[in-house]
């Protein structure tokens, strides 16, 4: 299904970083897509629809109008749906969350954060590129290997997860906890209780 017409307006944006095709449905690189299937799953979005080179819904969360976006342009075109969303929906920057894996936090750990740099990860790059680096981002946690060559750390990422699928799973539902105290809450707020783990 492909959006017939103007998009309704939504006050906050929600991204969840990944890349489209089954091949990579639960690769740590699409933890973003899981968290926004969970978001999606807890407060009965209606099936997304096709629009801004991705996959989009609206509802409410917390009586907050929502758009949902996960990009099918592939990771490292990220940022032509997201500016394209942002463009349309006419939203600020500080209306837009991004959710993606990071590799420099341990397994299981949550990191939401103002600004910053994009660590190597491609998305973000891409978004940087397009919309500069005035949006918040979630970073959830998938570990690296020990090792610091590029093509052995694209292959990790690109890889199912290792770890138990409870775990897995639970990750995604903290993670989803995390988008909804950041709807909530003050910025400040919502920085620390996800990232003190509460």
């Amino acid at each position: 299904m492909r959006l017939r017409t103007r998009p309704q307006p939504v006050d906050r944006l929600i991204v969840g970083l990944g890349n489209p095709g089954s091949q990579y449905a639960r690769t740590r690189h699409n933890v973003g897509y899981l968290v926004l299937e969970e978001l999606a799953r807890r407060h009965g979005f209606a099936k997304p629809a096709r629009a801004f080179s991705g996959r989009y819904a609206t509802g409410e969360i917390h009586g907050i109008r929502v758009g949902l976006l996960t990009p099918t342009t592939f990771m490292n075109d990220s940022g032509r749906s997201v500016a394209a969303a942002v463009r349309e929906l006419k939203l600020d920057l500080e209306a837009l969350l991004i959710v993606h894996d990071h590799i420099d936090l341990a397994f299981g750990r949550l990191r939401l954060q103002h600004d910053g740099g994009h660590g190597g990860h491609n998305g973000l790059k891409s978004v940087h590129g397009l919309l500069g680096v005035e949006f918040d981002r979630l970073r959830v946690g998938v570990d690296r290997p020990p090792t610091t060559d590029p093509d052995i750390v694209a292959d990790y990422v690109l890889s199912p997860f290792s770890e138990p699928r409870a775990e897995v799973d639970e990750l995604v539902r903290r993670a989803a906890d995390a988008v909804e105290v950041w709807l909530r809450d003050d910025l400040e707020t919502a920085m620390q209780a996800v990232n003190s783990g509460v």
